[in-house]
């Protein structure tokens, strides 16, 4: 096993999310421009069919249009064309929602390349192969400049990797084995040094292949929110389509001859068509939000689990702290000499790739003067011991050296080693464990046996961590939406609660092993609540599979990103606060714009049913409040309206609805009053407006 002493890049604060939110996805009309040829193929049935509420706009058009040219009159030609443009802006919305996805698309497959990959044989043979031959367990050869041919994990050599063609971030990233930075994405380029990389992924499967896939949009399934919403705006229209199928006798039987044009006119507007036009872009424009921020979502039922999250699980380390924990001090034990347990503790980490391995290594030469290489045991006369979850020990087991075995690691974990030993724990060393723990750092005890002798502690390590700045008022702002968070982590009671404290969690959970994540996990769900977790590792699989939003890390594990339904690809664990807050503002959105959809059949019921029954009811007259020039210009400035609203409302649909933390009860209360009453007022004054216009064209009279 290589050890280095490479440092590893702190992971960066992500902004806290707040008024920006609403503008995520900057809109301009040259999108709608760009997206009319897109809209205009999808006037077929087919793509039709998939919307109730349009399908019956579309066929509202279609029989206006064959009315209007059997009996041609400026009224019914007026109200085809406005029922067809209806029909266009609403695949407009979709259109240019979609057309976002393709252009990322567009910049993804640039990243796909037929590479040529370095093969390790048997005996290390090195054998040249394409990259689209490559399969699951074979193992690849990157050296500085080649491009990584496929997904995978690197198992051996550290390297820093240009990742700039998927995350857009220019600066390069550290890929190491040994750790949850090992993953890495075929199509970036190795920029130094040489890693060998186990492929996981088949050709057509890679990482780059499903996000073409989801950003397009092929693979976007309706989720259940929106199946639901489909239903009840389905059911509406039928009973609209019902009761405007009524009008007619009643108008016979009133003496009246019904006009089936003003019959269509009269079902497109009363039935759901706003929120119909706009549900599916919504949905699309959620998803891309999420990719602005470098956020993969592999499905849309991800994106709106997140808006209902009640307990968010964070991992302490890199996610409420720096995770850059780095030894600051060894404290020896009474009667041990500081050299000795700076050679122990050097000696111990040798084996141990991750970065707080190295900072060890790098405290014990540095301010204790050990020579490393001194130290080494001769190649093949050691074994490594690893740090496993269970144990939460690692170290070295020396033969040669009277069957020595040192550990370090957890401070009960070792204490608890020592004692079934037959050691007793001197007080001093609790004392220091103590004081570290207290401070907010993290203790490592280290410890010995020679053959069968008593177990020696010989002191402790100081590991220092820092709670990122700004992340108590993110915890708290996530209070106020009334969410619960729980920090995760494997140190001790005493340091996760100085860290809890000073970070401003709700709980904390110490000692926490990957089934503890699990079961933390069932007992929230059997509550009924829904539960988001971050992850990098492999033993976080688990976890980020049971989770409703499990938010996998770019740099973490493989097995991670397959567990997780969502992948970070700028690795940074904070931002699962951005990702609740855009799933919020999808759900809210969605409602928001559903709400202003049904307040707006107020006003047409104003402007149509006197134009339709007045000269049969005189006293219906009354109802006609806008004062309107006259039936045919009513009842033609409401399906203009009715067309207008919703390519007015696409900017709001793609950039969603401004979104504060709050309780849900303030939310819905604002919504009520800015959708609900601004959905009954606007359509009286829109349609009063237009009807000043369009009374002076012919056949308004």
């Amino acid at each position: 096993m290589t050890i280095t002493d490479s440092p590893t890049p702190e992971t960066a604060v992500s902004s806290a999310p707040s008024d920006d939110m609403a503008g995520s996805g900057a809109f301009s009309p040259t999108q709608l421009v760009r997206a009319v040829p897109d809209a205009l193929r999808k006037f077929t049935p087919r793509d039709q069919a998939r919307n109730p509420v349009m399908f019956v706009v579309y066929l509202g058009a279609i029989v206006t249009t064959v009315l209007a040219v059997a009996e041609p009159s400026w009224f019914s030609w007026a109200i085809a064309f406005w029922l067809w443009f209806t029909s266009l802006f609403a695949n407009l919305a979709e259109a240019v929602a979609e057309g976002r996805g393709k252009a990322q698309a567009a910049s993804l497959r640039k990243v796909k390349q037929d590479t040529t990959a370095r093969r390790l044989g048997a005996g290390d043979e090195i054998t040249e192969i394409s990259g689209a031959d490559l399969v699951i367990g074979d193992r690849i050869v990157v050296e500085a400049g080649e491009v990584i041919a496929g997904d995978g994990d690197v198992v051996e050599g550290i390297a820093t990797v240009d990742e700039s063609a998927i995350t857009g971030e220019s600066a390069p990233v550290i890929r190491e084995s040994g750790g949850d930075r090992c993953a890495v994405t075929g199509g970036t380029v190795v920029l130094s040094d040489r890693i060998v990389v186990k492929i996981a992924t088949s050709p057509g499967e890679s990482f780059v292949d499903r996000m073409i896939a989801l950003v397009e949009g092929a693979s976007r399934k309706k989720t259940p929110n929106e199946i639901a919403l489909d239903i009840l705006l389905a059911s509406l229209t039928v009973i609209f389509l019902l009761a405007v199928v009524a009008v007619g006798p009643l108008q016979q039987y009133a003496g009246s001859t019904p006009d089936p044009v003003k019959l269509i006119a009269l079902l497109v507007c009363l039935i759901p068509t706003t929120i119909g036009a706009l549900l599916s872009s919504i949905g699309i424009a959620g998803m891309d939000r999420l990719v602005q921020r470098n956020v993969l979502a592999m499905s849309g039922r991800a994106v709106e689990a997140a808006g209902d999250i009640d307990t968010l699980l964070m991992d302490k380390t890199g996610t409420i702290t720096f995770g850059n924990r780095r030894a600051t001090a060894l404290v020896h034990a009474p009667g041990v000499p500081i050299d000795e347990i700076a050679r122990a503790a050097c000696r111990s980490s040798l084996g141990d790739d991750t970065p707080e391995g190295r900072s060890i290594i790098d405290l014990c030469r540095d301010r204790y003067g050990i020579d490393v290489e001194s130290v080494r045991p001769a190649p093949g006369s050691a074994t490594i011991v690893p740090f496993t979850a269970q144990t939460r020990m690692s170290g070295l087991d020396i033969p040669e050296e009277g069957d020595l075995a040192i550990r370090k690691g957890a401070a009960d974990a070792a204490i608890r080693w020592a004692r079934e030993g037959r050691t007793p724990v001197d007080d001093a060393v609790t004392a220091a464990v103590d004081e570290i723990a207290a401070g907010g750092g993290t203790p490592l005890v280290v410890a010995d046996r020679v053959g069968d002798a008593p177990v020696r502690i010989l002191g402790v390590i100081a590991l220092s961590d820092v709670v990122k700045p700004g992340i108590a008022e993110r915890f708290a702002q996530l209070r106020a939406m009334g969410i619960r968070t729980v920090m995760v982590t494997g140190d001790n009671p005493r340091t996760a609660a100085a860290i809890a404290a000073e970070a401003g969690v709700d709980d904390f959970i110490s000692e926490a092993t990957p089934e503890d994540k699990l079961a933390l996990i069932k007992t929230e769900q059997s509550g009924g609540r829904l539960v988001a977790m971050t992850g990098d590792g492999t033993n976080d699989a688990p976890a980020l599979a049971q989770a409703d939003v499990g938010l996998a890390m770019n740099t973490g594990t493989s097995a991670a990103k397959e567990a997780g339904n969502m992948v970070d690809l700028d690795s940074d664990p904070t931002k699962l606060i951005d990702v609740v807050a855009i799933g919020k503002q999808l759900l809210i959105t969605r409602g928001a714009l559903t709400t202003f959809s049904l307040a707006n059949d107020l006003a047409k019921y104003f402007a149509i049913l006197p134009a339709l029954f007045s000269g049969i009811y005189p006293q219906l007259d009354d109802l006609n409040v806008m004062r309107l020039h006259s039936a045919a210009s009513a009842i033609t400035s409401a399906v203009i309206f009715n067309a207008l609203i919703i390519i007015a409302l696409i900017p709001l649909s793609l950039k969603g609805v401004r979104y504060r933390p709050s309780s849900a009860s303030k939310l819905l209360g604002r919504n009520l009053a800015v959708y609900g009453v601004g959905g009954v007022v606007s359509p009286f004054i829109g349609i009063w407006l237009i009807d000043l216009v369009v009374r002076f064209l012919p056949g308004m009279g």
